[in-house]
């Protein structure tokens, strides 16, 4: 099944006012995600998730309150099965307390992937997710909104 699926890691930052990072991409104007990104070799998901939120948004100051340890599918469009030569993804979710000002978010990174920001209901956020991702970010909600 791994060689199917790409191993991902997806991640939510919540605010003071429990409000989460809402990230619309660079490269699809109008469509709107969490930070996510690939799990490389001998990376831990945790460890990724920490990378990969700091390369697409600068955001450090973060503590880690929950996480999603068992990974969840979803099947790519054609298109982008194509693209990655896989099926989908397999992602893990880790989601984290923001303890810094919205200045240090900045999205002018060395290879920036989106182009706007926002603090957003996360239920507002689920609704508004592309459809081939809009079950698993349904489940990874429902294991997140205790802490929301």
């Amino acid at each position: 099944m791994s060689e199917l699926y790409r191993s991902n890691v997806g991640i939510v930052v919540f605010n003071r006012r429990k409000k989460v990072l809402w990230c619309e991409r660079k490269d699809i104007p109008g469509q709107w995600q969490f930070p996510q990104g690939g799990i490389e070799e001998n990376e831990t998901f945790r460890e990724a998730a920490f990378r990969e939120l700091k390369e697409e948004t600068s955001v450090t100051s973060v503590e880690e309150v929950a996480e999603i340890a068992s990974p969840m599918l979803y099947d790519f469009p054609k298109p982008i099965a194509e693209r990655f030569n896989k099926r989908g993804q397999a992602m893990n979710w880790v989601l984290y307390r923001f303890t810094g000002n919205d200045d240090e978010i900045n999205l002018n990174t060395a290879e920036p992937e989106f182009s706007h920001w926002r603090w957003e209901d996360i239920d507002e956020a689920i609704k508004k997710i592309v459809d081939f991702k809009r079950d698993v970010y349904q489940k990874m909600a429902a294991a997140f909104k205790p802490y929301l």
